[in-house]
């Protein structure tokens, strides 16, 4: 036995020994017409990228340094009738035998002592259009793509080609889109035992940046950080050009682990930032500023799907919260979306949200816990099935101090003052001292009901957010592409007048939620106080607010003396009271295009008990408009965002389609472009009527406007 062993052994050794000779002149054949074979795979990548790519690619003087090292004195790649992409002046790269030995190239060094990196795009033509165009062969059939083996093939190539040691100097990265212009030039980046540092000059010493950090790809580690020297690290030119203004101290970002586990493909990282502050008129009236946050972002990638998995973690200074997203390409588009919090201290929250977001709340003591959940699911083939859930749990909660704002106010007479492009009206009493204040049992049912039917049937039984609405309206401006539909409960639109400005910002639409929660669930004030100051303060017209105004401007009357027809007209003007007079004739009747607007509150109102059954149209052919509005037309423009739950049964506003280049790109159709300047005309009133944006009106609007500049013309000459 000890024979046969000693026997195997021998052959075994020399079998290694044979193959060691025969891998040694393999090598030695190899090493002595390695210049040959580098030329020719040079020929081939010449050939490919032209052939394939459309791109001249020119790779001069190449050469071996030593056995696993190559040098280039000049590389340069510059796409057919385009810009020149890329040129390197002196390159230097190695790969690492062992991998190579198995056929995996992994980057071993790389040194660059300078290049330049052009990237252009003017109008349509871009001179990196070349990388999503490659020629592709006809007769190949295509396999069904798996997003994660994709995801997974990708980061372990990006990893391969992260060098273990690397030096790069001198090298210009400059982008043109259009008339925008950004360079960055890396004078230093350096990787040596997996420490990397680098220094980034930003627009010709507008700023001087610094990514620092420590890389080591086969443990598939990665972790940086981003500074900039005595300022903060931003681009001016995305401010100029979009009015968004994003800037940071210090960014972090991290690679902790990715590993392919059954189908899917799991990312684990990590993004965190120090005081990062954001701007723009779309999100909040000032500065926003996280002094510290951070994302444990646990990222999976499914074969037809992409998700945030729920193990990830939200920190926001005390806020710790589970955030799970889920987009799925087949068989149907679909979006999930979910967010939970644990039991916290009520105070907690409040002192955790960023700095200048919620104005009105700052300075408010609470008492007791919370705990938030929300659930949103979508599919796009079916999205009158959207599912939205959202509640604020409370534990105890109590307001122990008011803070820069006191709710409380509501409950006794108070000072509102209506704006106009961003600019105050006039202030209005709302209290008994006004004259024309009117009491909610002074106010005729019809109205009230008128009101209620129209805008919020649940008003008195719900706790200030009615989800059906919120989903119908997502179901309704998902299938319009367009905002169609508000999810507005009075209570909302109460506080948003009342405590909120008129500032139409993300940042004022959350402010306004959460006010609208600490009013319902904290009993601030009762159901009928609300809505009597509501129907007291709300715009009815232009310069018209309140029910008592209203009634008289319109028809001469005191609320309480309104008919069932004009309850409905007022109820129908609520969401864009700046249309009032739009709706009637010379003669003072009223369009007949309002006539299916009647019958659908009028059939609405009957089938609740507030009126009988009416087969002519609940009172629309007996509205007459007072006499002395009869024939003037109308004198103003509506600047008012329809914010309602009824507003799929108005009669449609519709506005001018923007066509694909008015909507620009990504950033442009969030933020908007630089504003237009603005446009003035005189009304028929006398008064100079100030457009911020003409692009935005409807082409009613518009023909007025028109009309209103010949109309000035006339006047100046």
């Amino acid at each position: 036995m000890r024979r046969k062993r000693s026997k195997y052994l021998k052959i075994a050794l020399i079998s290694f020994i044979v193959l060691i000779i025969l891998a040694g002149i393999g090598v030695s054949i190899v090493y002595a017409k390695r210049e040959a074979i580098l030329k020719s795979v040079i020929v081939k990548a010449v050939n490919k990228a032209r052939h394939d790519y459309n791109v001249d690619l020119k790779i001069n003087n190449p050469k071996f340094e030593g056995l696993a090292s190559v040098a280039f004195d000049d590389i340069s790649v510059v796409p057919y009738n385009r810009d020149s992409l890329l040129f390197i002046n002196d390159l230097h790269v190695s790969v690492r035998i062992l991998p190579l030995i198995f056929g995996n190239i992994k980057i071993g060094a790389l040194k660059i002592k300078s290049g330049k990196l052009n990237i252009t795009k003017r109008d349509s033509i871009r001179n990196y259009d070349f990388l999503f165009n490659r020629k592709r062969d006809s007769t190949k059939t295509r396999s069904k793509a798996d997003l994660a083996d994709l995801a997974h093939k990708l980061l372990n190539n990006a990893l391969d080609k992260v060098p273990e040691d690397m030096e790069v100097n001198n090298l210009d990265v400059f982008v043109q889109r259009d008339e925008d212009q950004f360079r960055f030039f890396t004078t230093t980046a350096n990787i040596e035992n997996g420490n990397l540092k680098s220094t980034i000059i930003v627009n010709n010493g507008e700023s001087s940046w610094h990514f620092n950090g420590i890389v080591e790809p086969d443990d598939e580690r990665l972790e940086f950080q981003l500074f900039a020297d005595g300022k903060k690290v931003e681009l001016p030119v995305i401010e100029e050009k979009f009015g968004l203004k994003l800037n940071v101290d210090t960014l972090y970002m991290s690679l902790k682990e990715a590993k392919k586990s059954g189908g899917d493909f799991k990312i684990y990282s990590y993004f965190g930032v120090k005081n990062f502050l954001l701007n723009h008129p779309k999100i909040a009236s000032n500065d926003i500023i996280v002094p510290s946050g951070s994302i444990d972002a646990d990222i999976i990638i499914g074969e037809n799907y992409v998700g945030l998995d729920s193990t990830s973690v939200i920190h926001l200074n005390k806020i710790k919260a589970n955030p799970f997203i889920k987009y799925t390409l087949k068989p149907t588009k679909t979006y999930e979306l979910k967010l939970k919090t644990d039991k916290m201290e009520g105070q907690d929250l409040f002192d955790s949200f960023p700095i200048g977001i919620f104005e009105s709340l700052d300075g408010i003591k609470v008492r007791g816990q919370l705990q938030y959940e929300m659930s949103f699911f979508l599919d796009t083939k079916n999205p009158d099935g959207v599912r939205f859930n959202s509640a604020l749990h409370k534990t105890n909660f109590a307001i122990v101090q008011w803070g820069k704002t006191n709710l409380q106010k509501i409950n006794s007479p108070f000072v509102y003052t209506p704006y106009e492009y961003g600019k105050p009206m006039r202030d209005i009493i709302v209290g008994p001292q006004n004259p024309d204040y009117v009491p909610l049992n002074q106010i005729s049912p019809y109205l009230r009901n008128a009101v209620l039917t129209a805008e919020d049937p649940s008003f008195f039984t719900h706790h200030g957010f009615v989800e059906k609405a919120f989903q119908r309206s997502i179901a309704t401006n998902f299938k319009e592409k367009s905002f169609k539909r508000g999810g507005s409960t009075i209570s909302m639109q109460l506080v948003k007048n009342v405590f909120l400005s008129r500032q139409k910002t993300m940042a004022r639409k959350i402010e306004e939620i959460l006010i609208v929660w600490l009013m319902e669930n904290n009993k601030v004030s009762t159901k009928e106080r609300m809505y009597e100051v509501y129907l007291n303060l709300i715009e009815w017209g232009q310069n018209v607010y309140g029910i008592g105004e209203a009634a008289r401007f319109y028809f001469d009357k005191h609320p309480s003396q309104l008919d069932l027809g004009e309850s409905i007209f007022l109820a129908n003007i609520v969401p864009r009271p700046k249309k009032g007079l739009y709706f009637f004739e010379g003669d003072g009747s009223l369009r007949v295009s309002l006539r299916g607007y009647f019958k659908l509150i009028g059939n609405l109102m009957a089938r609740r008990g507030y009126v009988s059954r009416d087969t002519n149209a609940y009172g629309f052919y007996s509205v007459r408009l007072k006499p002395s509005l009869r024939r003037g037309g109308p004198s103003s423009i509506d600047t008012t965002s329809v914010d309602s739950l009824m507003m799929d049964e108005e009669p449609p506003v519709m506005m001018d389609e923007q066509t694909e280049e008015e909507r620009g790109n990504f950033l442009s159709r969030i933020f908007g472009r630089k504003k237009k300047p603005d446009t003035a005309y005189v009304s028929s009133d006398g008064k100079i009527r100030i457009i911020k944006d003409s692009s935005n009106l409807s082409r009613r609007e518009r023909r007025e406007l028109r009309k209103r500049e010949r109309e000035q013309k006339k006047i100046e000459n």
